[in-house]
Protein backbone atom coordinates (compact mmCIF):
# COMPACT_ATOMS: atom_id res chain seq x y z
CA UNK A 1 0.00 0.00 0.00
CA UNK A 2 1.36 3.43 -0.86
CA UNK A 3 2.13 5.91 1.98
CA UNK A 4 -0.04 8.78 3.07
CA UNK A 5 2.70 11.72 1.46
CA UNK A 6 2.89 9.67 -1.92
CA UNK A 7 -1.32 9.56 -1.82
CA UNK A 8 -0.79 13.50 -1.30
CA UNK A 9 1.36 14.13 -4.03
CA UNK A 10 -1.04 12.15 -7.20
CA UNK A 11 -3.98 13.71 -5.22
CA UNK A 12 -2.41 17.41 -5.81
CA UNK A 13 -0.80 16.30 -9.08
CA UNK A 14 -3.68 14.45 -10.53
CA UNK A 15 -6.69 15.49 -8.62
CA UNK A 16 -8.42 17.99 -11.01
CA UNK A 17 -7.76 15.93 -14.24
CA UNK A 18 -9.39 13.26 -12.59
CA UNK A 19 -12.88 14.89 -11.79
CA UNK A 20 -12.88 16.36 -14.54
CA UNK A 21 -12.77 13.27 -16.78
CA UNK A 22 -15.06 11.74 -14.09
CA UNK A 23 -17.46 14.55 -14.50
CA UNK A 24 -16.87 14.63 -18.88
CA UNK A 25 -18.83 11.01 -18.05
CA UNK A 26 -20.64 10.88 -15.51
CA UNK A 27 -22.18 14.55 -16.04
CA UNK A 28 -22.88 15.09 -12.15
CA UNK A 29 -21.02 15.78 -8.93
CA UNK A 30 -22.20 13.30 -6.78
CA UNK A 31 -21.37 10.02 -9.33
CA UNK A 32 -18.01 12.14 -10.11
CA UNK A 33 -16.96 11.67 -6.18
CA UNK A 34 -17.84 8.57 -5.84
CA UNK A 35 -15.45 7.48 -8.72
CA UNK A 36 -12.98 9.64 -7.32
CA UNK A 37 -12.69 8.18 -4.76
CA UNK A 38 -12.57 4.67 -6.40
CA UNK A 39 -9.82 5.77 -9.06
CA UNK A 40 -7.44 6.72 -5.91
CA UNK A 41 -8.89 3.47 -3.89
CA UNK A 42 -7.02 1.58 -7.01
CA UNK A 43 -3.76 3.75 -6.79
CA UNK A 44 -3.54 3.23 -3.36
CA UNK A 45 -3.87 -0.63 -3.89
CA UNK A 46 -1.56 -0.88 -6.86
CA UNK A 47 1.84 -2.37 -6.15
CA UNK A 48 3.55 -2.12 -9.70
CA UNK A 49 6.13 1.35 -9.72
CA UNK A 50 5.31 3.35 -12.53
CA UNK A 51 8.20 4.16 -15.06
CA UNK A 52 8.18 7.30 -15.52
CA UNK A 53 5.84 10.83 -14.38
CA UNK A 54 3.93 10.14 -18.07
CA UNK A 55 3.65 6.46 -17.14
CA UNK A 56 1.69 7.81 -13.95
CA UNK A 57 -0.52 10.31 -15.88
CA UNK A 58 -1.66 7.56 -18.29
CA UNK A 59 -2.34 4.78 -15.38
CA UNK A 60 -4.75 7.29 -13.98
CA UNK A 61 -6.26 8.46 -16.96
CA UNK A 62 -7.16 4.88 -18.18
CA UNK A 63 -8.36 3.93 -14.89
CA UNK A 64 -10.50 6.66 -14.50
CA UNK A 65 -11.87 6.17 -17.82
CA UNK A 66 -12.33 2.30 -16.97
CA UNK A 67 -13.76 3.27 -13.44
CA UNK A 68 -16.21 5.57 -15.24
CA UNK A 69 -17.45 2.67 -17.90
CA UNK A 70 -17.72 0.57 -14.65
CA UNK A 71 -20.10 3.00 -13.19
CA UNK A 72 -22.45 3.06 -15.63
CA UNK A 73 -22.43 -0.01 -16.50
CA UNK A 74 -23.63 -0.85 -12.71
CA UNK A 75 -26.80 -2.11 -13.11
CA UNK A 76 -27.61 0.39 -10.12
CA UNK A 77 -26.88 3.24 -12.55
CA UNK A 78 -29.54 4.72 -14.58
CA UNK A 79 -28.62 5.54 -18.08
CA UNK A 80 -29.69 8.67 -18.20
CA UNK A 81 -29.12 12.13 -16.35
CA UNK A 82 -31.48 15.23 -16.33
CA UNK A 83 -30.90 18.01 -18.18
CA UNK A 84 -31.60 20.04 -15.31
CA UNK A 85 -28.52 18.11 -13.44
CA UNK A 86 -25.91 18.94 -16.38
CA UNK A 87 -27.52 22.64 -16.38
CA UNK A 88 -26.99 22.86 -12.31
CA UNK A 89 -23.16 21.84 -13.00
CA UNK A 90 -22.15 23.96 -15.31
CA UNK A 91 -23.75 27.41 -13.74
CA UNK A 92 -20.88 28.08 -13.00
CA UNK A 93 -19.02 28.42 -16.32
CA UNK A 94 -19.15 31.22 -18.27
CA UNK A 95 -21.91 31.47 -21.51
CA UNK A 96 -20.00 30.34 -24.18
CA UNK A 97 -17.98 27.33 -21.86
CA UNK A 98 -21.57 26.00 -20.71
CA UNK A 99 -22.60 26.03 -24.26
CA UNK A 100 -19.51 23.82 -25.54
CA UNK A 101 -19.38 21.87 -22.54
CA UNK A 102 -23.04 20.97 -22.91
CA UNK A 103 -22.52 19.73 -26.64
CA UNK A 104 -19.05 17.73 -25.89
CA UNK A 105 -21.34 16.29 -22.69
CA UNK A 106 -23.47 15.18 -25.38
CA UNK A 107 -21.31 13.43 -27.74
CA UNK A 108 -20.70 9.45 -28.18
CA UNK A 109 -18.19 8.40 -25.66
CA UNK A 110 -15.51 7.83 -27.93
CA UNK A 111 -15.38 11.03 -29.32
CA UNK A 112 -15.94 12.52 -25.66
CA UNK A 113 -12.58 11.00 -24.69
CA UNK A 114 -10.56 12.09 -27.50
CA UNK A 115 -11.72 15.69 -27.59
CA UNK A 116 -11.55 16.17 -23.42
CA UNK A 117 -7.60 13.91 -23.34
CA UNK A 118 -6.60 16.31 -26.92
CA UNK A 119 -8.28 19.73 -26.17
CA UNK A 120 -7.94 19.88 -22.43
CA UNK A 121 -4.99 17.18 -21.28
CA UNK A 122 -3.13 18.47 -23.99
CA UNK A 123 -2.49 14.62 -25.23
CA UNK A 124 -0.81 14.26 -29.31
CA UNK A 125 -3.51 11.60 -31.16
CA UNK A 126 -0.41 9.07 -31.04
CA UNK A 127 -0.24 9.46 -27.19
CA UNK A 128 -4.16 9.10 -26.92
CA UNK A 129 -3.88 6.14 -28.93
CA UNK A 130 -1.42 4.73 -26.61
CA UNK A 131 -3.75 5.47 -23.36
CA UNK A 132 -7.23 4.08 -25.44
CA UNK A 133 -5.40 1.32 -26.85
CA UNK A 134 -6.37 2.45 -30.19
CA UNK A 135 -4.55 2.36 -33.11
CA UNK A 136 -3.51 6.80 -34.47
CA UNK A 137 -5.48 6.98 -37.40
CA UNK A 138 -8.84 5.82 -35.19
CA UNK A 139 -8.06 8.51 -32.77
CA UNK A 140 -7.27 11.05 -35.76
CA UNK A 141 -10.55 9.78 -37.13
CA UNK A 142 -12.50 9.92 -34.21
CA UNK A 143 -10.42 13.56 -33.65
CA UNK A 144 -11.82 14.73 -37.17
CA UNK A 145 -15.58 13.17 -36.52
CA UNK A 146 -15.99 15.15 -33.15
CA UNK A 147 -14.75 18.48 -34.40
CA UNK A 148 -17.25 18.25 -37.27
CA UNK A 149 -20.15 17.34 -34.94
CA UNK A 150 -18.94 20.45 -33.14
CA UNK A 151 -18.17 22.79 -35.83
CA UNK A 152 -21.90 21.52 -37.25
CA UNK A 153 -23.62 22.25 -33.80
CA UNK A 154 -21.94 25.31 -32.76
CA UNK A 155 -22.18 27.16 -36.13
CA UNK A 156 -18.42 27.11 -37.36
CA UNK A 157 -16.94 27.93 -34.12
CA UNK A 158 -15.10 24.65 -33.41
CA UNK A 159 -11.05 24.31 -34.09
Amino acid sequence: MKSQEDLTRVMETYGDMVRRICFVHLKNRHDTEDVFQNVYMKYLLHTTSFETAEHEKSWFVRVTINACTDWLRSLARRKWVPLDVIAEESDSLDSPSAEILEIVLKLPEKYRNVIYLHYYEEYTASEIAGILGKKENTIYTWLSRAKGILREKLGGEWA
